[in-house]
């Protein structure tokens, strides 16, 4: 695909708030191509050619493109690449067919009315997206901008921070944003009940007695409904350290219990992915209730036994078996699917499976450890240490064998 696409990001001002130079990119363009709001804000110019975005927007994009006569210059709200269409046409066509003219973001103005400096804020976008995924980045006394999808979001968080603990949080909805019509509305979240005006970003001070369940580092285990099935805390950060989570990539979480790996591995970066493939279906519904409940809905579930149950699934970045590594067939699928530089991370906890384990790292290398964990608790009058299940560990890199 050959066209070349100018983005002109556009303020709540519209166009009577466009600098002369994006003024005249605009009135150069052979076809035009936005939303109708910002479409019908743009004064009528002869010969121009105006098309609307499709619906659903990324199935239609291609085919719009592709059949645009140039210049061919698209409309954005405020920066292109915050939440915007830039990044989509980016992904389509590459950087190098995408010219972007940004105007101040939502997010920059949010930032100047709520006096925030920008290191200290945390941006999520929940347009045409699930609200939990504000979830992650929740923290105590922490500051977050929620791009909202329209008037009903500042609702649904201020009821989610309620059941999360955090009702004492401030909200402010800042509408139209840089418009002759900006508003500004405050509340607290418990007692949340105005109407937000359809284009707001919101504005939240995290307070409260909530869990704090996006403090870094691993969750506790109390945070996940889990019936027993869960890789405990401390050996869940030893596992998570040698998988490696980075953005945009895909784990296989394999007997995944109560999804607690695939969880932690999504809520590392927002673009993490992860599959959980479970043969148990009340365990499949553990998974699904504790990604909601931790603000990953995206976290796929894949009911069937393994390695049967792998066949046909994205080859994956990393890969943890916490339960089904004596089953005939299942490292070696998983070895096989990983992409080069990929991490295996596998638990044992009877001996059976250490014995496979310990085969392995005889004939492939890696590393092999042993997680011992005890806890503190009473011994009559007096403080003792028990013991914890001991997890045999080993992980290895694809590529080192």
């Amino acid at each position: 695909m050959s066209v070349h696409v100018t983005v002109v990001g556009v303020g709540a001002d519209g166009w009577a708030g466009l600098p002369a130079s994006s003024r005249a990119i605009v009135e150069g363009a052979r076809t035009l191509l936005g939303g109708d709001r910002h479409l019908a804000g743009v004064p009528a110019i002869p010969g121009q050619i105006r098309r609307p975005w499709p619906s659903p927007l990324r199935d239609g994009l291609p085919d719009l493109v592709a059949a645009a006569e140039g210049p061919v210059v698209a409309l954005a709200s405020g920066d292109p690449l915050v939440s915007g269409i830039g990044t989509t046409l980016i992904d389509l066509l590459g950087t190098e067919r995408v010219v972007i003219v940004p105007a101040v973001s939502s997010v920059a103005l949010a930032r100047a009315r709520m006096g925030w400096p920008a290191e200290s804020v945390g941006v999520v976008s929940v347009v045409g997206r699930d609200v939990r995924l504000v979830v992650p980045a929740l923290s105590a006394h922490g500051r977050l901008l929620v791009l909202s999808s329209d008037e009903s979001t500042p609702a649904a968080v201020a009821t989610l921070l309620t059941d999360l603990g955090w009702g004492a949080s401030r909200l402010v909805v800042l509408g139209d944003l840089g418009g002759a019509d900006e508003t500004r509305i405050e509340g607290i979240a418990n007692a949340w009940h105005a109407t937000a005006p359809r284009l707001n970003v919101l504005a939240v001070e995290v307070r409260g007695a909530g869990p704090g369940w996006a403090v870094g580092g691993v969750l506790p285990d109390d945070a996940f409904d889990h019936a027993g099935q869960i890789t405990k805390r401390d050996v869940r950060a030893s596992a998570l350290a040698r998988l490696a989570p980075a953005p945009g990539q895909l784990l296989w979480d394999v007997g995944a219990g109560s999804g607690s790996i695939g969880v932690e591995w999504m809520r590392a970066w927002p673009s993490a992915r992860a599959i959980a493939i479970e043969s148990r279906p009340d365990r499949a519904t553990l998974v699904r209730r504790n990604a909601d409940a931790h603000g990953v809905p995206g976290l796929e579930v894949v009911e069937g036994d393994a390695p049967a149950a792998l066949s046909g699934l994205e080859r994956p970045d990393a890969v943890f078996v916490g339960g089904g590594a004596t089953v005939d067939g299942v490292l070696d699928a998983c070895w096989t699917a990983l992409l080069p530089g990929g991490r295996l991370v596998v638990h044992a906890v009877t001996a059976e499976t250490e014995a496979v384990l310990l085969d392995r790292y005889r004939r492939h290398g890696g590393e092999l450890v042993r997680l011992h964990v005890e806890r503190a608790e009473p011994l009559g009058t007096f403080t003792g240490w028990t013991p914890a299940r001991a997890v045999s560990q080993w992980s290895i890199v694809k590529g080192d064998s």
